[in-house]
């Protein structure tokens, strides 16, 4: 009921022109050109309303706004409101009065660009209308089918399986005890792994094991411990001249003396 009590206003025009139009004798149409276009019967304001899904033509006095007719359309295009064959500025409209009398009427608008809103106003309305009862026969359809009940019955459980719990469980890594060294690690982060420390190999192990001490000098001395030490030390090679060589050097040196005669000597020989 509000609805239909609320008045909107869909297109004013300033500048209209009535004409009385001669009775159609058959169905191609009117036209425009069989009135008098020169000499207007009534010059005056068209204002286009909306009270609920009725579109309403009126036309009112310039200056007083007093309505001289007034025309109900329910449908667009209808016998209501007719194009002309013959222009874009001209219509013929269908007015009543409180009685329930009506009459058909033309009217016209100086500019074409009048013409136009004249004519989108009344579509715009009628597309809103359609789309109206579009919605409305949904509803009603969506009422009479029977509505699904989702709500449990006695007795009845629901189970949920979150899968991700299981993933963050099982990436979950315990923390480490402390080694018999005494040192304790943090334990990783979900989902992640220590890298193993990397193995050396023989060769490089082997020069690190191996220590090489500074060579000893030996001195006349040199007590027994330096001698022991000094056994464990490689010695370095070296080409010494052999203790042979030495005694073969003297044996031909005693050699080398001429023969003498024989000296008598203190020594014992064995």
């Amino acid at each position: 009921a509000a609805e239909l009590e609320y008045e909107s206003v869909l297109c004013v025009k300033p500048d209209v022109n009535v004409y009385r139009i001669p009775p159609r004798t058959s169905n191609r149409g009117y036209r425009a050109s069989d009135w008098k276009l020169d000499h207007p019967d009534w010059t005056g304001r068209l204002r286009v309303t909306s009270k609920g899904k009725t579109a309403y033509i009126k036309l009112e006095d310039k200056v007083s706004g007093e309505l001289f007719a007034q025309a109900p359309i329910d449908q667009y295009p209808g016998i209501a409101v007719e194009t002309v064959t013959d222009s874009s500025r001209y219509f013929v409209i269908r007015i009543q009065n409180g009685t329930g009398r009506s009459a058909f009427i033309g009217i016209g608008f100086v500019d074409r660009g009048d013409a136009f809103d004249f004519n989108v106003s009344l579509q715009d309305h009628f597309k809103w209308v359609k789309q109206e009862t579009e919605i409305s026969k949904e509803s009603q359809e969506a009422d009479t089918r029977p509505k699904l009940d989702l709500g449990f019955k006695e007795g009845q459980t629901i189970k949920l399986n979150i899968g991700n719990m299981a993933t963050k469980k099982a990436g979950a890594a315990k923390p480490r005890t402390p080694g018999s060294g005494g040192l304790s690690l943090l334990p990783p982060p979900p989902g992640g792994k220590i890298a193993a420390p990397p193995v050396p190999s023989p060769s490089s192990s082997a020069v690190v094991n191996h220590v090489t001490p500074p060579p000893v000098q030996k001195s006349s001395n040199a007590s027994s411990a330096d001698i022991l030490l000094d056994l464990g030390t490689p010695v370095p090679a070296s080409k010494a001249p052999a203790t042979a060589d030495l005694w073969g050097d003297f044996s031909t040196a005693s050699s080398a003396v001429p023969n003498q005669a024989p000296q008598q000597s203190n020594w014992v020989q064995f």
